[in-house]
């Protein structure tokens, strides 16, 4: 047997499961990497959606507008017909909020369909309000004073992408 600091000694494998430690150390963070990128695909993907439905519903609202400038306006029957609505009822609910009875939604032909589908709108008509502030209050009260208000409802999207949108609006 050799003796000397060169001589063969009896080893324990230390460096082994030192080796195997660090292995399993970079799996797991390898698995953590993995599914953080996964969450964040999912998170754009769904920020992708949600863009597209928030531009088609918009849409859908712009086109609402349009069709509310033209000469002669449009008539609004009793109920609701073709997107077209008359003035709710306090103690209904409103036509917007899950009210899976309500079935006038117009479609949209702004040309925007989302991944989820045709955004589609509706139009409340909320009566004759003041232009603008205490002109109701003159005497006489000036004819440009009381002009007609809709409340325009819009959708598009299902899933987690929905989006509704409302806006007041007042004709020029």
């Amino acid at each position: 047997m050799k003796h000397g600091p060169y001589a063969p000694v009896n080893q324990g494998g230390v460096a082994l499961v030192t080796a195997l430690i660090l292995l399993l150390i970079m799996t797991v963070l390898g698995l953590v990497m993995l599914r953080v990128t996964l969450l964040e695909e999912r998170m754009s993907a769904n920020l992708y959606a949600r863009s597209l439905s928030f531009q088609a519903t918009e849409a859908a609202l712009r086109e609402a507008e349009s069709l509310l400038i033209v000469s002669p306006p449009p008539i609004f029957t009793s109920g609701c017909a073709n997107g077209l609505c008359t003035m709710p009822v306090a103690t209904e609910v409103d036509r917007w909020d899950n009210n899976t009875n309500f079935t006038s939604w117009r479609p949209a032909t702004a040309g925007l369909k989302t991944l989820q589908g045709t955004p589609e709108f509706f139009i409340e008509d909320m009566g004759k309000h003041p232009a603008w502030p205490g002109c109701d209050q003159e005497v006489p009260i000036q004819s440009t004073c009381l002009r007609p208000r809709y409340r325009i409802t819009a959708r598009s999207g299902s899933g987690p992408a929905d989006v509704l949108l409302q806006s007041n609006y007042m004709t020029p």
